[in-house]
């Protein structure tokens, strides 16, 4: 089922497991129409949720679909401090999940070469979005949805900070401290609720870079993702809650499951 709210298309889908498939078809639906027009695929993509990248590699395995012409721009990378990204060996790292859950899984002669397999890095922040801009703007940008509204790792603005929602929407990729709210989240769903544990610091593409792709696919694949995404819709554009910045953005589609559907129509 599909519905338009505030100019975000909401697609409803069965359960958890159907958003993953949907997201991994969306992307290789991307893939395939760009390589039969001789086209390369620029895509910004990230970690969480990761379940979509599996099946991704097994239809790009079994379909032999080339991603030679593929670029993937990580969202954003956790930092040990605000000029050191962690370790791409730890467990938490996004360069780490990326590799066990996508890249060593694709077959060698349909992957992307690694100069294709981007991820910010503090210090070269304005690199990155140039090469973006050199590819010719994403195809598709790819993402979740934080508990108190970011997109990536752009964290919302406090009530005394004085940015319009304009300002935040032309924040380019940038180094930023992780808000309590998300460390808590992220410390239950992959922590095993070490709070402490986790990282202060992030790399995040930004808000512009993520507004200005030509696709943007959202996919919601927790049950507390009700209670932002409610807002998201609804609520009027402001940097306090970022995602609600995609009610301008003229190809946005937010992906759910029932539970999470249940009560926003």
């Amino acid at each position: 089922m599909e519905t338009k709210i505030n100019n975000i298309t909401v697609k409803t889908v069965g359960t958890e497991w159907d958003v993953y498939f949907d997201m991994a078809l969306e992307m290789l639906s991307e893939i395939m129409k760009n390589n039969a027009a001789g086209k390369r695929t620029v895509m910004i993509v990230p970690v969480g949720p990761t379940n979509q990248y599996p099946i991704l590699a097994r239809l790009v395995n079994q379909l032999r679909v080339s991603l030679r012409d593929v670029w993937f721009f990580n969202m954003d990378e956790y930092l040990i401090t605000p000029d050191t990204a962690i370790d791409p060996t730890d467990k938490m790292s996004f360069h780490k999940r990326m590799q066990d859950e996508f890249y060593s899984r694709v077959d060698a002669e349909l992957l992307m070469p690694e100069a294709q397999r981007l991820f910010p890095e503090p210090g070269r922040e304005a690199e990155y979005d140039a090469l973006i801009e050199q590819l010719g703007g994403v195809d598709l940008c790819l993402g979740g949805l934080g508990i108190n509204g970011h997109l990536a790792f752009n964290e919302p603005c406090e009530p005394g900070e004085m940015i319009t929602a304009e300002q935040y929407a032309n924040l380019g990729t940038r180094v930023l401290p992780i808000s309590r709210e998300t460390q808590t989240i992220n410390a239950y769903g992959y922590q095993r609720g070490d709070l402490r544990g986790m990282p202060k610091w992030c790399i995040t593409v930004g808000m512009k870079q993520i507004l200005a792709a030509r696709k943007i696919y959202i996919a919601l694949n927790r049950d507390w993702q009700h209670g932002i995404v409610k807002h998201v819709l609804r609520d009027e554009p402001t940097a306090a809650i970022p995602a609600t910045l995609l009610q301008g953005h003229d190809n946005t589609t937010i992906c759910c499951y029932e539970s999470v559907a249940n009560g926003l129509f």
